[in-house]
């Protein structure tokens, strides 16, 4: 199911196996309410006591096993405990890391798994080119690592970083003080001695934050870091460290290419027209005021239906339910200072460009700008054209 950022479950969005909950069974399940408690809702890392959120890549193949997996047992009339399911699904995941059998497939055709890095090389390359100091932080071991930089960047990626750091066990990395740094041979074979500075061209295995730091002297706001996960990634660095973050979501590039359509613009338009005429017209409580309103409210409900499903048919937007951000959303603008679809997106700005904070409205707050005008606090903007987009 989906979470908005209030944790309120956005209604046609709750599955078990494969097939819809009835809204009116969630909100039976959940003691007459769409509202799931805080003490059931996901901790700092994303797992609760009783809901894990999922929110990372890795995440789609786990879902759909557990999904398919539900949808079996119930479609054969099979017992089970929800937990022991759950569990076995998760260990299943696991177990494909920590074995390494993932790295293994992927190796086997790089082609099929991995796209050629183009764009990532020029990135790097750029930054390289105006002085900045690159590291790399990765779970992954090096021989993947290696075979993987090799085919996206090329041969001599190394020397792009001035830091790489493989099988760091993050989020473990970022918290842990005992891990000390390991250096690794050409062979990935441990040395023994003593790590006192971390060099250009070396690799290094686990170590910790803490060592790193002391290491490298990179500390606070100078330090801008990447990652695809919020909780492994970034949480930890920017609340306990002061480091800038940058989230990769790749879901963004088609959402934003779905919300330059002509269909969405239109359909958010008249739905936002609608929402603030029926703030302002609900003080009509005659029989045919009443009738107006009630229609409208349809309206406005079949709108929000069917701009959900440009997204996706079960879940919609991954940013958005239908006018509250998601609880996605909220981690994201939490943990991350800038988020974008792909490290190439920063090929459309220079180096030395800053991004600055959006000063949004609050809700006491007039909108200074057209395109923060809320229709339910001033005038409707383009009412002329809503028979038109009607």
């Amino acid at each position: 199911m989906k979470i908005d950022a209030f944790h309120y479950v956005q209604l046609g969005t709750a599955y078990r196996g494969l097939k819809p909950v009835p809204d009116d069974e969630v909100i039976d399940l959940y003691g007459g309410t769409q509202h799931i408690p805080l003490y059931q809702m996901s901790g700092f890392y994303g797992k609760g006591p009783s809901i894990k959120q999922f929110m990372d890549i890795f995440s789609l193949p786990e879902m759909a096993l557990l999904s398919c997996v539900v949808d079996y047992f119930l479609g054969h009339g099979l017992e089970f405990d929800q937990v022991h399911l759950y569990k076995d699904v998760t260990d299943a995941i696991r177990d494909v890391h920590v074995k390494g059998l993932m790295y293994q497939w992927i190796e086997q055709d790089m082609e099929k798994y991995i796209l050629r890095g183009d764009e990532t090389f020029a990135v790097l390359s750029r930054l390289v080119a105006h002085g900045k100091q690159l590291f790399l932080i990765t779970n992954s071991p090096f021989s993947f690592v290696d075979k993987g930089m090799r085919h996206m960047v090329g041969p001599d990626w190394r020397q792009l970083f001035d830091v790489v750091i493989v099988q760091a066990d993050k989020p473990n990395f970022f918290t842990d003080r005992r891990k000390p740094f390991r250096k690794l041979d050409e062979k990935g074979s441990l040395h023994w001695d003593r790590i006192t500075r971390l060099e250009k061209g070396k690799i290094y295995r686990q170590g910790n934050l803490f060592d790193f730091l002391r290491l490298t002297e990179w500390r606070g706001p100078r330090v801008l870091y990447f990652g695809d996960h919020l909780y492994s990634d970034l949480a930890d660095l920017m609340l306990r460290h002061g480091w800038r973050t940058g989230a990769i979501i790749p879901e963004l590039e088609r959402e934003i290419r779905i919300i330059n359509t002509e269909q969405y613009m239109h359909s958010l338009t008249w739905q936002q027209a609608l929402t603030g005429l029926l703030e302002r017209m609900q003080t009509y409580q005659d029989a045919e005021s009443r009738q107006v309103l009630a229609t409208w409210m349809k309206e406005r409900q079949e709108l929000r239906c069917i701009t959900k499903a440009l997204f996706n048919a079960q879940f919609g937007s991954i940013f958005r339910t239908f006018h509250n951000p998601t609880y996605f959303s909220r981690r994201l603008v939490r943990f991350s200072d800038l988020y974008m679809a792909s490290l190439s997106c920063l090929l459309n700005y220079r180096v030395d460009f800053t991004f600055y904070p959006r000063r949004t409205p609050l809700q006491h707050e007039a909108p200074l700008w057209m395109d923060q005008l809320c229709t339910g606090c001033m005038k409707t903007p383009f009412l002329g054209d809503m028979a038109h987009i009607r």
